[in-house]
């Protein structure tokens, strides 16, 4: 075990988009406005939603079937193993809606972001694993109607799921480690100063610095293949 983790009972992990980009899936993350050339408010917001569904499956159906083509690379299994090992309290929080920390094996996981192989009713409400692609005649399996499958994404202007039990975890860590996130969407962004009133020791594992990175106890740059798995001492 790390050196680092000398008298760590408890860990809340933030993952985004940087780590996933290390396995070969591109991201959608907000540039200039545009997500994969397409206005945020196009395919990222429950309006966009009501206005041109079709757009909006057109746009997630990509991004599933990207998940096929990738495997969990050396930091989503460096972060499973670690897991399995400490004799602790873990808790993996991810921005990201790919399965690769799932693939990986991690388990005390909270997609915050939701998931792309889910799927939401909005008549119902109920939630369903989905592989294939949803389109405006997909059918809830449920309530029967046609039409009210969304993905089980949080888009602009929604909350993100399972606020309470990450911020409880934030509010009793002893160590916070944010992976591969450029620090600028909340409230994820502001998780590293929860930690930090809790008295928990702040670390920035990242390819270049994030925007808050001067907030951080300390930074280390580099690829998150390289880093994580010496951070969590699986190298």
């Amino acid at each position: 075990m790390s050196f680092y983790f000398t008298n760590i009972n408890s860990i809340v992990v933030l993952t985004g988009a940087g780590i996933s980009a290390e396995s070969g899936l591109s991201t959608f993350r907000l540039k200039d406005g545009l997500w994969d050339n397409h206005p945020v408010d196009e395919v990222a917001t429950p309006e966009g939603f009501q206005r041109n569904p079709a757009l909006v499956h057109e746009f997630y159906n990509a991004r599933r079937q990207q998940l096929s083509s990738v495997e969990p690379n050396a930091a989503h299994l460096a972060l499973s193993a670690f897991e399995k090992s400490f004799s602790g309290n873990i808790l993996l929080v991810t921005q990201n809606v790919d399965d690769l920390h799932d693939r990986a094996g991690s388990h005390n996981l909270v997609h915050m972001h939701g998931e792309l192989l889910k799927c939401r009713c909005t008549a119902c409400g109920t939630i369903k694993e989905i592989r294939s692609d949803l389109s405006t005649d997909s059918l809830c399996e449920d309530c029967g109607r046609k039409g009210t499958l969304r993905p089980d994404i949080v888009w602009f202007g929604e909350m993100p799921m399972e606020l309470d039990r990450i911020y409880d975890a934030l509010a009793q860590c002893d160590l916070f480690v944010s992976i591969g996130t450029s620090g600028n969407v909340y409230p994820a962004a502001g998780f590293f100063q929860e930690a930090k009133m809790a008295g928990a020791h702040t670390v920035e594992l990242n390819l270049d610095p994030g925007e808050h990175a001067s907030g951080f106890d300390q930074c280390l740059y580099g690829p998150a293949t390289q880093l994580v798995p010496e951070f969590f001492g699986a190298s």
